[in-house]
């Protein structure tokens, strides 16, 4: 067998978008328990605290009993927060298979000035491909609009 063989195939779910918010308000919106249950998922046990677990759930699937396991990782306000993003069940193939990913949120400054508002890049890593094949591509489209809600909720955290 050759290297190539024995290498899995991983791949990310990249979103990077420019908004005209400024970057405490998408922070708000990003680590809010209440907020992030309007663009994603209503979170059990949130605290945007490093270490700190917390699940969402999602709809089932044969032995998954649509719970995701989370852990927020890192913490950096205004900037960057990553989680940890765990379900599935390893009984399942295609929807509901074992998932072991990585969220990273990051924030920095769209321009030079003040006000040119805010480059939000989500990278939502390690998918096993083929074995998260479903997940990668539902996903890769669902975080398109997960993001655009998060835009929609930013504004209207500004009024």
């Amino acid at each position: 067998m050759n290297d190539a063989a024995l290498k899995s195939d991983r791949q990310d779910i990249v979103v990077d978008e420019v908004f005209p918010h400024a970057a405490e308000t998408i922070w708000k919106v990003l680590t809010s328990g209440a907020l992030m249950g309007r663009w994603l998922m209503a979170p059990t046990g949130f605290e945007p605290v490093e270490g700190k677990g917390f699940t969402m759930k999602t709809t089932p699937a044969g032995a998954w009993d649509g719970t995701i396991h989370c852990r927020v990782l890192e913490v950096k306000p205004n900037e960057r927060f990553v989680y940890a993003w765990k379900g599935g069940h390893e009984g399942n193939v295609g929807y509901g298979a074992p998932l072991d990913t990585v969220v990273t949120w990051t924030l920095s400054p769209a321009g030079t000035g003040a006000g040119n508002g805010t480059r939000l890049r989500l990278v939502h890593s390690g998918f096993v491909l083929p074995q998260n094949e479903t997940a990668f591509r539902g996903m890769s489209d669902g975080w398109k609009k997960v993001v655009r809600t998060l835009d929609s909720i930013a504004a209207e955290q500004e009024d």
